[in-house]
């Protein structure tokens, strides 16, 4: 929103809709919905979070939701008065970079996956997937943060696409970091299966249960979704500030909205504290200083 129009502070003959950065008034029933879901699912989480005490997935998500929370509620200011600086500010800034958190909340799980059902079927050592991955995601919310900031707060449009600059940049850190973190998952879930009949009888009876394969295929879906989303938002930006797929609603809806909902609801309803109990025991054990050992033969027993 810089340029000719520097000075528009509201919609009037001469500062229409057009010449926003959307180009249009978001919708508010969809804007609306999608602020429900995601203040719906934020208050779950906290509750499954001192429910399960899975502490590090809680403020994953629950972060994550905010910041859902917040862009929306910035989009349903923007239905309001498109050329608002609060509600641009706001949406750009939290709704860019709120699923890196949703990422990382998956992230968590493949280290307790791995402690689960075999460490030797994996190329890197359990604990080293959680700092990797999530020093790669803090970095890419670092660059999509600082980006959005940026942009936001842009008083020229070399300023402006500067920032869009540095959120491209994150989102295809995070793309690329996704990618690789899929091979991986995939790799020990390929060897951990061929490999299955070495497995303990808690997890072979874990593997059994209709709970946790809804979680593995809930957690297969969030991902793909939030992969699917950053593809859709590097296209968004490449093409530069109001560039076509920017302005089309309807395509923001469906990229942006609707896949992240179908993320975070499926990370919320498959919850690992009730799909995948070893992860929320494994971690509250760790916490009163047990030995993993100690944690293997507890399982075995179950």
């Amino acid at each position: 929103m810089v340029g000719t129009y520097d000075n528009c502070t509201e919609v009037t003959d001469f500062c229409v809709v057009e010449a926003t950065t959307y180009g249009y008034y978001p919708n508010l029933g969809a804007n609306a919905f999608f602020l429900a879901i995601f203040a719906l699912c934020m208050g779950i989480q906290f509750f499954q979070g001192v429910r399960w005490r899975s502490w590090s997935y809680m403020i994953a998500m629950t972060v994550g939701c905010l910041g859902e929370v917040l862009g929306y509620a910035g989009r349903v200011i923007l239905h309001g008065n498109p050329w608002s600086s609060l509600g641009f500010q706001m949406q750009i800034a939290c709704i860019i970079i709120a699923p890196a958190f949703f990422s990382a909340a998956i992230y968590l799980t493949l280290k307790h996956l791995i402690l689960t059902f075999g460490p030797e079927h994996s190329r890197l050592k359990a604990n080293w997937y959680t700092w990797i991955f999530i020093a790669c995601d803090l970095f890419s919310l670092i660059l999509q943060g600082a980006g959005g900031g940026i942009a936001a707060s842009a008083n020229t449009d070399s300023t402006a696409d500067a920032g869009s600059h540095l959120m491209l940049a994150g989102i295809i850190w995070q793309v690329i970091t996704l990618g690789v973190f899929l091979v991986l998952a995939a790799d020990f879930g390929f060897r951990a299966y061929g490999r299955r009949s070495t497995h303990s009888i808690a997890a072979l009876e874990l593997r059994r249960t209709l709970k946790f394969k809804l979680f593995l295929a809930g957690l297969a879906l969030a991902f793909v979704s939030i992969f699917i989303r950053c593809i859709y938002r590097i296209a968004e930006l490449a093409g530069g500030w109001g560039n076509s797929i920017m302005q089309n609603e309807g395509e923001f809806i469906g990229f942006e909205g609707v896949l992240i909902a179908i993320a975070v609801v499926c990370q919320t309803a498959f919850h690992p504290g009730y799909c995948f109990p070893q992860m929320y025991q494994r971690s509250n054990v760790g916490a009163h200083g047990l030995e993993t050992k100690e944690l293997g033969s507890q399982e075995r027993q179950v």
